[in-house]
């Protein structure tokens, strides 16, 4: 009974383990320097990962929400990488320090130049954002991940109120109240997307998050941890019935 016991406990911590390591591992997020208040502007780094063992991330195309456009986007130059601003026509102009904009930007693209994102690596893509809408609380971008094998991630699933997060989540960027400065954690600057993109500047790649790390190995220790113990309980069975 106590070897049966010991075998039961060492599966269940080896599937515990495994469960809560389960969340762990990333998926392209936004996020931003500072706060991102209505009706500002804000700098926001869009936190690529690579899932991958045998591919590097190559491209990331990030598309806009056409129902909150935003008239200025202006990309930081990262080493390595290309980048495209491209702006559309809108539907209804938007207002801006008193001035109508008849366009706004949909979609950002980086190419790598080089490596890219290799495996065991993440990078972040940063942007200067603005005017922030008043009318809602959130923004969500949808995202499209390419790896160098061209295999392509849809990083585009809207979260659903009450639902479960879904496989491919899009990333959502959070505001806070509006305040009495309007030009928020970042100010707007004099260049053009097309001056900014023109320039280069190097940014290392950075180690993917320790914890994502410390998760898959403490996943893999508890299914060791399991499969061990219901080998000694298997055992201990046996030497009690001989």
């Amino acid at each position: 009974m106590k070897v049966s016991r010991i075998a039961a406990a060492g599966a269940l911590a080896g599937a515990t383990v495994l469960v809560l390591s389960g969340p762990a591992f990333a998926h392209v997020s936004v996020s931003a320097e500072g706060t991102a208040a209505k009706g500002g502007y804000a700098t926001v780094n869009f936190k690529v990962p690579n899932e991958r063992d045998n591919a590097s991330t190559t491209k990331l195309e990030v598309s806009f929400p056409t129902e909150h456009p935003l008239a200025s986007v202006m990309p930081q130059p990262i080493d390595g990488w290309t980048v495209k601003v491209t702006r559309s026509k809108l539907a209804k102009p938007l207002e801006l320090h008193g001035e109508k904009i008849s366009e706004a930007v949909s979609k950002v693209t980086w190419t790598a130049t080089g490596k890219g994102v290799e495996p065991g690596f993440f990078q972040k893509f940063p942007l200067s954002v603005g005017q922030l809408p008043e009318d809602t609380d959130e923004l969500v971008f949808k995202a499209l991940q390419t790896y160098s094998n061209k295999e392509v991630v849809r990083w585009i699933e809207v979260q659903k109120d009450g639902a479960e997060e879904p496989d491919n989540p899009a990333p959502v960027l959070a505001l806070s109240a509006a305040t009495g400065d309007h030009h928020g954690g970042a100010a707007a600057s004099a260049e053009t997307a097309e001056q900014a993109a023109a320039k280069t500047t190097t940014t290392a790649a950075e180690p993917a998050d320790s914890s994502d790390t410390t998760a898959r190995v403490l996943g893999v220790v508890g299914i060791v941890v399991g499969v061990a113990g219901v080998a000694y309980g298997v055992a201990g069975r046996r030497r009690t019935t001989v």
